[in-house]
């Protein structure tokens, strides 16, 4: 089958799936600009040389999801397809080559968007979206643990695992939600949650600095997702419709990643 080169752009956390194992959603654009998902990956199960990074040119075998209605949610052909990484999109001329696929259809209204979503000639489930104003980062905490009927089947599947596999070891819970608040162009205020990959990893490495003290590796993420973003960098979302809320939720939205080029200087004079 023909392999599909994808500019991986978004990475979430790590989540567990009762049917597939823990599981990374990941998506980017194609060729062509257009966003695509994929899911499942196992990625923390992957060889090294297929655990690719952000903006890494990837190539794989991909087949459209069948069991998920958005357009732009494709799946590997199989659990164990090989992924080759074939280049990577560096930060030169402040992230100018990355621009010229991110920004290609910005959102600047949250309304219109969902409107976008919910129309199922469009379902659109992937945008880029330039909040207006942030004006809070929020931390809240969670539930510590995993799902224990989860981890209880994870157990069972280990039980059938390579040795590889039986090595392996389930990645931390996030112990706090951490969301943005901020405003659109028509002054409406949202609160959305952060699914990033990089934030939690931003966390527990903030984390081990601090020798395990929790206010300060939270102090720390808020430094940058908030402090820092929100002056030094022409912030953007990348935002995501998880499938079983698509439909029912009012704002079926998450923010999946951040792009965060400093500011022009030379739009700064004016």
């Amino acid at each position: 089958m023909a392999l599909t080169k994808v500019l991986i752009t978004v990475k979430t956390y790590p989540t567990l799936s009762a049917k597939y194992d823990e599981l990374v959603c990941t998506a980017g654009f194609k060729e062509d600009g257009s966003w695509i998902r994929i899911y499942p990956v196992p990625f923390r199960k992957k060889a090294y040389s297929e655990q690719y990074k952000k903006y890494d040119w990837i190539e794989l075998d991909l087949v459209k999801n069948t069991s998920d209605f958005r357009p732009e949610s494709y799946r590997p052909y199989s659990h164990d397809s090989d992924i080759e990484i074939i280049g990577h999109i560096n930060t030169d001329h402040n992230w100018a080559r990355r621009k010229e696929f991110v920004l290609n259809n910005v959102h600047y209204n949250l309304k219109a968007l969902i409107a976008e979503a919910k129309d199922k000639s469009k379902c659109t489930s992937l945008a880029v979206f330039k909040p207006t104003k942030i004006l809070d980062f929020k931390i809240i905490p969670v539930e510590r643990d995993w799902d224990k009927d989860k981890l209880a089947l994870l157990n069972q599947l280990n039980l059938f695992s390579t040795a590889k596999d039986e090595n392996f070891e389930v990645v931390r819970k996030l112990p706090y939600k951490f969301s943005y608040v901020f405003v659109d162009n028509e002054g409406v205020t949202s609160t959305l949650m952060i699914e990033d990959w990089e934030l939690g990893q931003l966390y527990w490495k903030c984390l081990a600095k601090h020798e395990g003290d929790e206010a300060k590796a939270c102090r720390d993420v808020r430094t940058k997702y908030f402090d820092e973003f929100t002056t030094s960098t022409d912030l953007h979302f990348f935002l995501g419709t998880a499938k079983i809320h698509h439909y029912r939720a009012p704002n079926p939205f998450m923010i999946i990643g951040a792009f965060y080029p400093k500011f022009n200087p030379q739009l700064q004079l004016f």
